[in-house]
């Protein structure tokens, strides 16, 4: 069974989805691709890309047969998505996390911690071995997320660096490459580059992303295929203790001025409804708040529902074309 155009059109869509989440700082695209299907594809084509059963059909100058060993396709469509999503929703984001971060939060935490429901059914046995990887996961993302923002150097060298660490995040569930940016200080740098499209930075970035993305890619198929359920369990892990980073209440304990003038938060601490209320003078909107948790989860439990299927027509298709 081939795809057809329709196909790779959901592909896209499914790109779409995981770079509207890349762009929020706390929320991964790795976890959208997780929870439509088409996260093991995905890593296991990128790593194709530098493989030595895919590079020797370069060496005999057959361009088609590596693009086919490759998975050139399905490559292209889900990262056009992936791109188109960013570059078009970065000032959407920014504004939606400005005027309503409570309402953004609160979504996403619920799509969260459903998403960890549905990546746990995924494990078919759960041992020891599986609830201490879980238990692990849970702590390196708490512990990540209470890691302070850094301030950093703007030089290419570092804009490098920092899109080659931040895209190994972008593809794990449960770690926003948006939020490792953050901890860089480069949040609201690349935010800004890309909403004025500084050519240079983009491109530099994309060059760092590029490395770092064929490097970890192979680490992580590697996992993958030899303790699969373990490393499910450390992603699933992952995608819970990062929800200490996604709650909806927060004070500022720490803030800065940035380069227009305006004071933002560096350091948060979450805190119940009724004290942001009374620490930061404002509405905390908590019935709102839960409203959007529960239509986060119901996301999930509709993906459950109707993305199982398609899902594993996935693994099928995957099968019939040897990835």
């Amino acid at each position: 069974m081939m795809r057809q155009f329709k196909d790779y059109l959901i592909l896209t869509l499914k790109g779409i989805g995981m770079g509207a989440a890349d762009v929020i700082p706390g929320v991964s695209g790795g976890t959208i691709a997780f929870i439509t299907g088409i996260y093991e594809e995905l890593i296991d084509s990128i790593k194709s890309i530098i493989a030595p059963e895919s590079l020797k059909h370069l060496k005999r100058f057959s361009i088609s047969s590596y693009l086919k060993a490759i998975n050139a396709q399905f490559i292209i469509a889900v990262l056009f998505g992936v791109a188109l999503s960013i570059i078009s929703l970065a000032k959407l984001m920014q504004y939606l996390l400005a005027t309503y971060p409570i309402f953004v939060w609160s979504f996403f935490f619920g799509l969260i911690l459903a998403s960890v429901w549905y990546v746990g059914k995924t494990i078919g046995k759960w041992e020891i071995s599986t609830y201490i990887s879980f238990i692990v996961g849970v702590g390196l993302g708490y512990i990540i997320t209470m890691l302070t923002p850094a301030e950093t150097p703007n030089e290419l060298w570092f804009i490098f660096l920092t899109g080659a660490i931040a895209v190994c995040a972008m593809i794990l569930p449960g770690i926003s490459g948006s939020f490792i940016l953050l901890l860089m200080g480069k949040y609201i740098f690349m935010m800004s580059a890309l909403s004025n499209f500084e050519i240079k930075i983009i491109l530099v970035f994309i060059l760092g992303a590029g490395v770092g993305l064929l490097s970890f890619s192979n680490i992580l198929s590697w996992l993958l295929h030899k303790f699969h359920s373990a490393t499910i369990a450390v992603l699933a892990g992952f995608m819970l203790g990062s929800l200490n980073k996604v709650w909806p209440w927060k004070i500022a304990t720490q803030t800065y001025i940035d380069s227009h003038g305006v004071i933002r938060p560096l350091v948060e601490k979450n805190v119940l409804p009724s004290t942001y209320l009374i620490e930061n003078k404002s509405e905390p909107f908590f019935w709102y708040a839960l409203g959007f948790a529960l239509l986060g989860v119901s996301v999930i439990l509709i993906f459950e529902h109707f993305v199982s299927k398609p899902a594993k027509q996935e693994i099928d298709i995957r099968e019939k074309l040897g990835l």
